[in-house]
């Protein structure tokens, strides 16, 4: 009987241990849902009390710049080149240094030998405590070429890092232009498709009017409801993109991606005169800041090589120093006292065999400054079809828009016609959908031709370094 209660007892501990684990887990699960919900509704509202940020395109690179962590990292490379300009410039200046030691040394037999008085005379004490100062100098007066090669390396290649900057800048201005008119041209068709919605629920308010009056079978209704419906749909995929595109910018210009941003600009430009194709390639090679870093590199390996072939010439260094010791080894007879001391010297050192080190360094040198030539002359192959092919994307872009605007004057008079033929009973509601459609296909059409001019342009202006 024990046994059996005791077996009861712990299987009744356990019914209740699993119950309330289980509302424990159903009260977490629920504060969990409640946090996460209070969340979304406190950033909707932050969203909503944040007032639109109003930005031309001029106004949204210039924040873009001073935000960029891009940018932060490449002007804190130019830093470190500058500071390895300043380290291979001092190189060639002279070294003082000051220096003091204390040591200890064990007892010795003092060397004692009699002076011409009969008295005797120390050479050489017993002085266990020694005391050292030195200041000494030294100069590298030549080198071989060595030290001026690295310094004229380090300087071209400050110069490559501040075209990188330059260069960076530039990938920048191209990456926010992108994002402005893919704003612009988000609202704008988010605005077309607004417009598109409205037209379709006053069609289809008419078509139901048309249905109780048993002027039109039910399949109309049905035809025109799901027209509005997939107009609906349509907006709301525009307005989320809207959304995205405006998230990209604010993160570009370093504002809370919840800040909603209004650009200030359309899409509509005015056509720009085309310089010929020559001087548009010319241009970019005298421009463009990524093509000078690369020559800069070149440059600088070159010195590189320099410095490394003038490890094969000697080197000759200007040394001196003053000490003050006690004892000072250098006056005899040794004396347990202060005494001062100079010396002053040249030194001559030539590496007559490195084991091929210095042969190794050049190449290594050379072989950098081949790979950076190469590497110029396919992005010069590159650049004359990139201006090219930017060329093609703008003038085909214009000739895009100019029948994207037939297109929509065509698309509006039949749609303005069918609906009066409508009106009167002479055609059937799926003439009506049909021009319906034509017509905001013809309106979205020409919203991404002029978008697709403006990112040409701006992808022209970035191909020619402006």
């Amino acid at each position: 009987m024990s046994t059996t209660a005791t077996k009861s007892t712990k299987n009744g501990f356990a019914t209740k241990a699993t119950k309330i684990t289980k509302h424990k887990g159903i009260l977490v699960t629920f504060v969990f849902f409640v946090a996460i919900r209070l969340s979304v509704l406190c950033g909707a509202a932050a969203a909503q009390d944040l007032a639109p940020l109003r930005l031309s395109l001029e106004e949204a690179r210039t924040r873009a710049v001073a935000a960029s962590h891009r940018l932060a990292e490449a002007r804190a490379r130019v830093a470190v080149a500058e500071g390895t300009v300043a380290v291979r410039e001092a190189a060639d200046r002279p070294l003082v240094g000051l220096s003091a030691s204390y040591t200890r040394t064990n007892h010795v037999t003092e060397f004692v030998v009699p002076a011409p008085t009969g008295a005797p005379r120390v050479l050489y004490p017993d002085a266990p405590d020694n005391y050292r100062t030195r200041m000494s100098l030294q100069w590298p007066i030549y080198s071989g070429g060595r030290t001026d090669a690295l310094q004229r390396a380090a300087r071209a290649e400050a110069s490559a890092a501040a075209a990188d900057v330059a260069a960076a800048q530039a990938d920048l201005r191209l990456e926010v232009t992108r994002a402005f008119w893919a704003l612009v041209t988000a609202r704008a068709s988010s605005e077309v498709l607004t417009q598109a919605v409205s037209r379709t629920r006053a069609y289809l308010g008419d078509v139901r009017e048309r249905f109780k009056a048993g002027l039109v079978p039910p399949n109309e209704v049905a035809s025109a409801e799901a027209q509005e419906s997939r107009q609906r749909m349509l907006l709301i995929e525009a307005q989320n993109q809207r959304s995205l595109a405006s998230a990209d910018l604010a993160r570009l210009v370093g504002v809370d991606l919840l800040q909603p941003i209004e650009p200030t600009e359309t899409l509509e430009s005015a056509p720009a005169s085309a310089a010929p194709l020559d001087s548009l390639v010319a241009e970019a090679r005298a421009m463009r800041d990524d093509r000078r870093a690369l020559a800069q590199r070149i440059e600088a390996a070159d010195h590189q090589r320099a410095a490394a072939d003038a490890g094969r010439r000697p080197v000759l260094n200007v040394t001196s120093g003053y000490d003050y010791a006690r004892p000072n080894p250098r006056i005899f007879p040794i004396a347990e006292r202060w005494n001062d001391s100079w010396d002053a010297g040249m030194a001559l050192t030539w590496s007559l065999w490195d084991g091929g080190r210095t042969r190794a360094e050049a190449a290594q040198a050379a072989g950098a400054a081949d790979a950076v030539r190469q590497r110029l002359a396919e992005f010069d192959s590159v650049l004359a079809l990139e201006v090219q092919q930017r060329l093609l994307e703008i003038e085909s872009g214009r000739a895009a828009i100019t029948a994207a605007d037939d297109a929509l004057r065509a698309a509006g008079e039949a749609r303005r016609v069918v609906g009066e033929r409508y009106r009167v009973g002479v055609i059937t509601q799926t003439e009506v959908l049909d021009a319906d459609v034509a017509l905001l296909q013809a309106e979205l059409d020409r919203t991404r031709a002029m978008a697709g001019v403006r990112l040409a342009e701006a992808r022209l202006a970035r191909a020619l370094g402006r």
